[in-house]
């Protein structure tokens, strides 16, 4: 695939990276993207659930609130600069196969835990 770019009334072609085509997409797409499926996987999760009990028994929601807040972002941060670390040093399917590889781990774990509660 190329990726055509405009400089001075000159076309040149190049190849599209993974890179380029993030950028091609534009930041509200990246953006949104982004905030729409964490949103989605965060909504009811154990995190959800551990700040509603706190929140309810500390009966100081904006303290709940700004501690909760400051814990995800840290979380995401370390998830961003992991994932930064990452990409340097392997490929984009590499990756992706350690990470199927890791939550099918995780879901037999998670199976083995319900059938012997069973």
């Amino acid at each position: 695939m190329k990726a055509v770019t405009k400089q001075r009334d000159r076309v040149s072609t190049q190849p599209s990276t993974p890179k380029t085509r993030l950028f091609q997409q534009g930041f509200s797409a990246v953006f949104f993207s982004t905030f729409v499926t964490i949103f989605l996987a965060e909504i009811g999760d154990k995190t959800q659930l551990a700040t509603l009990l706190i929140s309810a028994e500390s009966r100081s929601p904006f303290v709940v609130f700004f501690g909760a807040a400051l814990a995800l972002i840290m979380t995401s941060l370390i998830g961003v600069l992991l994932g930064q670390w990452l990409a340097k040093r392997l490929s984009p399917q590499r990756l992706e196969v350690i990470v199927a590889g890791l939550l099918l781990v995780i879901a037999v774990l998670l199976l083995g835990d319900v059938v012997e509660g069973v």
